[in-house]
């Protein structure tokens, strides 16, 4: 009998998921609730391109177009890149388009105790005799429609982490934005606009920013370039983060290498490789001295205190990574952008007050950049408080950062941090279809729970109190390539000789042929 497989989201994960699936026999739906695919690209600031060199960021065995020639291509380019992928490779006929689901549950014969078993799914196999997803989907263009419950074999959630569901702070009553005159909203709002429409909401106005991530200092430079000196957009922030011009990031993904992993503490690494990463290790530190030394040396931190107060490689391990908008200082230089490093800060009637100055900063608009409740949104589409508790009361990360020990017949791709993300999301997409078509056996729940634990013990010790468990494979990125190419069955070592193994770049183009292979 056909294995029932439903994909929900028809974001980069979810075509990824979804071609590799189709190219070992099945026929997944790929539940989507917006009219088209794409994600988060889909709604993207006019100024939008991407953070790493093109070469990092392109499917395996589709290349981007040679009409493309910048090496970080805009919002626009990524798009059609992606709608061409889904053509090429017939995705789009399996995607039900503005179809929400809502909830899913997992049922199984009421004599079973799916908690107590040893393997995972009861056999450590994809597909259970027994188990099975109820999957509740409802019209997003007509809530008052009945629901549809689809009973699937397995279930592979690509919903995002950087969507619906944004992160707000709360606020003292009489303190937030129930007493402020003006208009507020979140990045993931203004993203969803039309560029017209977000210009003419701008335009002319006191702009304020809160966050210093990637929206938030992409959003400013925007507004500030806009508006200029006669309406100075303010952005607001807690913490500095080391961010880069994007010419620093391309050299950067040219060191990434197996040499350079050689610095970096593993999991199960024996005497050799400990002693190994002892004696390397130095040199990654001095690494991130010289690239605090070269920032400061090149943009104007001091001068305006922006000198974070953690290292660039903690930040790196924490997963982030931020490039610097063009221009960005030279706005600050001239007064269209003012800088705002506060602990706190409160609304009033025609602004914000910080807690470093009594004088109220006068505004018309204050946009959220403070991310995503990532976490809460994938528990929440979980019905039963079982399977949202294994979401929420651990820290640790997903066995190849896409399988719950836990949560059977379950993969969540798409929610590994990395710089380069479709890459990293097509390895695992390509062992997820691996592990579907019978070709390897999971480990035991036991030895998936020991083997997260070090995992997050691992990167613990780099990212600190910053640690995120959607960011473990940063700095090991060819380590844990190594790792699904052997639980594939293939040999990890793709390059043709031994200097280049050590020392030239991996990149997407290194694995091109592994789902062809059998």
């Amino acid at each position: 009998m056909e294995k029932k497989i439903a994909i929900i989201g028809a974001g980069i994960s979810g075509l990824l998921a979804c071609k590799h699936i189709l190219e070992k026999g099945f026929s997944p739906i790929v539940f989507e609730a917006r009219s088209g695919i794409g994600g988060v690209w889909s709604q993207t600031i006019e100024s939008t391109k991407l953070q790493i060199p093109k070469k990092m960021y392109q499917f395996s065995d589709f290349a981007w177009p040679p009409s493309v020639t910048e090496t970080f291509p805009d919002d626009e380019q990524v798009m059609e890149y992606i709608k061409a992928y889904a053509v090429h490779f017939n995705i789009l006929p399996r995607i039900r388009f503005n179809c929400k689901v809502t909830c899913i549950d997992y049922v199984v014969p009421g004599n079973e105790d799916f908690p107590s078993w040893d393997l995972w799914g009861g056999i450590g196999w994809p597909f259970s005799p027994t188990g099975r997803w109820n999957v509740t989907v409802q019209d997003a263009r007509d809530p008052a429609a009945p629901v549809e419950v689809y009973q699937l074999d397995f279930v592979i959630l690509c919903i995002g982490k950087y969507s619906d569901l944004p992160n707000i702070p709360d606020f003292p009553l009489n303190s937030g934005p129930e007493v402020f005159n003006g208009k507020v909203l979140h990045s993931m709002d203004y993203a969803a606009m039309a560029n017209d429409c977000a210009a003419e909401l701008v335009t002319n106005k006191r702009v304020t920013i809160i966050g210093f991530q990637k929206s938030a200092v992409d959003i400013a430079a925007e507004v500030a370039e806009r508006n200029g000196v006669d309406h100075p957009c303010t952005l607001i922030f807690r913490t500095v983060h080391w961010i880069v011009p994007d010419y620093f990031i391309a050299l950067t993904f040219k060191s990434l290498n197996r040499f350079t992993e050689f610095m970096v503490h593993k999991p199960d690494q024996g005497f050799f490789i400990w002693l190994l990463v002892i004696l390397l290790s130095p040199l990654l530190w001095i690494f991130s001295k010289l690239v605090e030394a070269y920032l400061k040396r090149k943009q104007p931190l001091k001068k305006y205190n922006m000198v974070p107060e953690h290292g660039f490689l903690k930040q790196i391990s924490s997963c982030m990574f931020t490039v610097l908008p063009a221009n960005f200082y030279d706005k600050v230089e001239e007064g269209s952008l003012v800088l705002k490093k506060s602990e706190s800060f409160k609304f009033c009637k025609n602004g914000l007050v910080i807690d470093s100055e009594e004088t109220p900063i006068a505004t018309d608009i204050v946009i959220f950049a403070t991310g995503y409740k990532s976490d809460e949104k994938l528990k929440n589409i979980f019905q039963t408080s079982y399977f949202q508790k294994c979401i929420t009361e651990s820290l640790a990360p997903f066995y190849r950062e896409c399988i719950h020990p836990h949560i059977p017949q379950l993969a969540i791709l798409g929610y590994a941090d990395s710089p380069a993300f479709l890459y990293t999301t097509e390895m695992r997409s390509k062992w997820l279809a691996h592990f579907l078509a019978g070709k390897f056996k999971l480990p035991t729940i036991g030895e998936m729970e020991a083997d997260v634990k070090k995992w997050e013990k691992c990167m613990k010790y780099y990212a600190n109190e910053s640690y995120k468990r959607s960011c473990i494979s940063v700095l090991l990125q060819i380590y844990c390539n190594d790792q699904i190419c052997k639980d594939m069955g293939f040999n990890p070592r793709r390059k043709k000789w031994l200097l280049a193994e050590l020392f030239a770049p991996y990149c997407p183009d290194d694995y091109k042929y592994l789902c062809w292979q059998t």
